[in-house]
């Protein structure tokens, strides 16, 4: 027999029968569309179905179907998927598999580049992601680290009253220092305060979409030696306003006043005065806060803007606004209108509006003692700053300063107790006692 003919038997012998071939490789490489539309539909047997050139219909156990190319490269058998049965008909899996095997003629790895092709995909998804989304995402992040709800609700609404209106929808990769000053320019002289801050914002944002990979490159919006280049530095636009603070001289008649209101409010404007403490030190004070017996307030680190736990020594008229303002059942100091729930941010504010004094700040009572302190009276600088919370700036001091000065403020706060009891002539000089 001749060659021609001893081949010819062999490839017939090597002919697959329509069985599934779950351990044995295909009989012939070339040898293609060896299934058919029927036999696709009605193979039921869990196994590997031959269709000729590397392409196999795969039948699991549970019936479900799907197509595979099986292949080898550089010595190594691979198989790669391309796609269930319900959605890659026969035709389009043989496309699917004949697009394989030309990559395989150039020795590219069918694998290897869907693989590749894929992470750009992703890639670019993640590069198309908006600044907004970035921002609400960021917002989210930190939330549970800020002070309180009301610092997150102020970066929702500058963000959305003064940055998305412009890059909101723009993809957070292409937001450029041509977009930032677009934000800035409109209010950077009209509202320096307000623009310093949105300014810092979207700097947080964009480098923290840098670090999750949504962009590259240098921040647009960072000031030192970039944004400074271009904008004026807001200390030459217009001079920081301080709170409006009560002149010291006034606080004895200020006090009388305060005293005829009723209502929780009334007190904590009080008690915040006589303790030279925060808004949202007061409005969230608990009474497991208060040692009754020392006469001390612990406000817990959490809600002192320092991080830090501040003891506060509470004068004898600081602790009568205590018994005053005694609300069963509640476990604020000062209760507000809901029953088990504080006051609000704005309720002292409240209260110098109905006094008629729009010309004051509640946060400038703080100021308001530190004059008269450094002004009327013999106390060194250390007691009135660690009373009012501050921490010192120069990092020498602050490491020998461990101590919180707890006698010293408990006298310096007796006497603000008593100024405030009374209108004080000008001169007076308040000793330390």
């Amino acid at each position: 027999m001749g060659l021609g003919g001893r081949l010819s038997m062999a490839e017939d012998r090597r002919k697959a029968s329509a069985q599934p071939t779950n351990c044995r490789r295909e009989s012939v490489a070339h040898e293609l569309n060896r299934l058919t539309a029927r036999k696709v539909a009605t193979a039921m047997q869990p196994g590997l179905y031959a269709d000729g050139g590397g392409l196999y219909l795969r039948v699991g156990r549970g019936g479900a179907k799907s197509w595979c190319l099986r292949y080898m490269l550089g010595g190594k058998a691979r198989e790669m998927g391309l796609g269930g049965l319900a959605k890659v008909g026969l035709a389009e899996a043989r496309k699917r598999a004949a697009a394989q095997r030309l990559l395989l003629v150039d020795k590219i790895d069918p694998l290897k580049k869907r693989e590749a092709e894929n992470s750009v995909k992703k890639i670019e998804a993640a590069r198309s992601i908006t600044f907004e989304k970035c921002a609400k995402a960021y917002i989210e992040a930190h939330t549970a680290g800020w002070r309180n709800a009301k610092h997150a609700q102020q970066w929702t609404n500058t963000l959305a009253t003064y940055v998305y209106p412009t890059v909101g929808s723009v993809a957070v990769a292409d937001v450029d220092v041509a977009m930032v000053t677009k934000v800035l320019e409109p209010i950077w002289t009209a509202k320096p305060e307000t623009a310093g801050r949105v300014r810092g914002r979207i700097e947080a944002v964009l480098d923290w979409a840098k670090a999750r990979g949504f962009r590259d490159g240098e921040n647009p919006a960072r000031w030192r030696g970039h944004l400074s280049n271009l904008l004026p530095a807001r200390a030459r636009v217009r001079a920081v306003k301080h709170h409006a603070a009560l002149p010291y001289p006034e606080i004895g008649t200020f006090m009388a006043d305060l005293r005829t209101r009723e209502g929780a409010a009334a007190a904590a404007l009080e008690f915040l005065i006589l303790t030279a403490a925060r808004t949202a030190e007061v409005i969230g004070a608990r009474r497991s806060e208060i040692d009754f017996r020392a006469r001390i307030w612990t406000v817990p680190a959490e809600r002192m803007k320092a991080k830090r736990e501040h003891r506060v020594p509470l004068s004898s008229a600081a602790m009568k606004v205590l018994e005053r303002a005694n609300v069963e059942g509640s476990e604020f100091l000062f209760g507000g209108i809901t029953a088990g729930q504080g006051l609000s941010n704005m309720a002292l504010l409240k209260v110098l509006e109905r006094m008629n004094r729009g010309d004051v700040t509640v946060h400038g009572f703080r100021a308001t003692l530190k004059t008269w302190a450094t002004e009327r009276s013999n106390f060194s600088r250390e007691p009135v700053e660690a009373a009012l919370a501050h921490v010192p700036d120069d990092k020498t001091e602050a490491a020998y300063q461990r101590g919180d000065m707890l006698e010293k403020r408990r006298r310096l706060m007796s006497a603000w107790a008593e100024f405030c009891g009374k209108r004080a002539p000008v001169g007076t000089v308040v000793n330390l006692r």
